[in-house]
């Protein structure tokens, strides 16, 4: 059957995450630290207005781009936030989570054969969403001793005459590292030199611990060029709310909302309407939900620390990827021994590229009692690893 299918899809690489929780889910008392997924509940004021949404009956379409209310509440928190205006009838698209904002401004940009840049490790989607747009993905390998930033001159090693679009995913996933004002103007002028698009990733921008997170589009001549991708799931905990949103040029939106009409109509309706009232009344919240993650983040680099596991410091999202290469093994290997001599489950860290080969994926987006546990059965198992180093030495 398979000459029957798309050669395209067949050839995607599945998920490094999925294949590696197929092993957890057959699992009892797992400790996992692998999914991004907030363990706190959607605020319940966002939730009571969900709820009043869908006792009022409002279970109708939307626009394609989204509630009106809504789009108008994202450029409010745009320019709050960030300092940039944006028209709220052209150039905002309300969209299925941050994922599907990402599928569709890659397919809108490219033609047959174009280069998209895209810095690893990385989130598992854009390589994928890359290839079933029909164009290259160009790997740029990033470098722990950089803290995972993307510096000028690897950008510049990987610009063709082909390069159309530079994926800027800050603050990453899975690393936890960012990209600063200083960061971002040393790569400006080489985009604009070189005509790129950037499609910037921001869903973690308000889980930034150090500074305020920065975007791209903020610089000059960088709004023109840049689709800005957040969401709600990350700061708001809604990640079954399924929404995110994206900002552009005009001319951009217009051709995203062509393929979201034709592919989804609208995001859910009552989720938009519970949306609303977390860009509305929601800052509190975000600012709990930014501490305790924090309070936790500060807790992991301690315990490897003490534990003499090598771990760059991360100022945002909430993962960390502590180093495993002294022990010899792929991240792969690890992780699997680790699952099954401790039921500690991380993700390896080659699900998210190459250069994440040697580390791995911790999320801290749970207890600080979970992580606790974790951490006293990762100190056990490094510390028989280590013992049986200096056995067989």
């Amino acid at each position: 059957m398979t000459k029957e299918l798309s050669n395209k899809v067949i050839n995607l690489k599945p998920s490094g995450i999925r294949k590696f929780f197929d092993l957890v889910s057959e699992m009892n008392d797992v400790i996992s630290l692998g999914v991004g997924e907030p363990d706190f509940d959607t605020p319940w004021h966002i939730r009571d207005e969900g709820i009043y949404a869908f006792e009022k009956g409002k279970t109708f379409y939307t626009s394609n781009k989204g509630l009106k209310e809504l789009r108008t509440e994202i450029v409010n928190y745009i320019k709050r936030t960030q300092g940039i205006e944006y028209d709220p009838d052209n150039e905002v698209i309300v969209t299925v989570g941050g994922s599907e904002a990402i599928d569709i401004g890659l397919r809108a940009l490219i033609n047959d054969g174009d280069e998209v840049i895209i810095p690893q490790p990385s989130y598992v989607s854009y390589e994928p969403c890359t290839i079933l747009a029909n164009a290259k993905p160009i790997i740029v390998n990033l470098k722990a001793e950089n803290e995972f930033r993307l510096k000028p001159d690897e950008l510049l090693s990987a610009i063709t005459p082909k390069t159309k679009v530079l994926i800027l995913p800050y603050p990453n996933n899975p690393t936890g590292a960012v990209m600063d004002k200083n960061d971002l103007e040393a790569i400006r002028q080489i985009i604009i030199d070189n005509d790129l698009y950037v499609l910037s990733d921001e869903i973690y921008s308000e889980l930034s611990y150090k500074e305020k997170h920065i975007s791209i589009a903020t610089l000059v001549g960088m709004k023109e060029r840049t689709i800005l991708i957040n969401g709600f799931s990350k700061s708001y905990a809604m990640t079954g709310w399924r929404l995110g949103y994206a900002l552009a040029p005009k001319e951009i939106i217009k051709q995203m909302t062509k393929i979201h009409q034709f592919a989804i109509m609208c995001a859910p309706t009552i989720s938009q309407y519970a949306a609303v009232e977390a860009l509305k009344n929601g800052d509190e919240d975000v600012n709990l939900m930014r501490q305790s993650y924090n309070q936790r983040r500060r807790y992991l680099l301690n315990a490897f620390k003490e534990m003499g596991i090598e771990c760059f410091e991360p100022y945002g999202a909430f993962y960390v990827f502590p180093s495993i290469k002294e022990f010899n093994m792929t991240s792969e290997e690890f992780a699997k021994r680790l699952l099954e001599e401790e039921k500690v489950a991380a993700i390896p860290g080659n699900a998210f590229g190459q250069s994440g080969e040697g580390h791995l994926r911790i999320s801290y987006a749970y207890s600080l009692e979970n992580l606790k546990k974790a951490m006293e059965r990762l100190n056990r198992f490094v510390t028989k690893l280590r013992i049986n180093v200096k056995i067989n030495v």
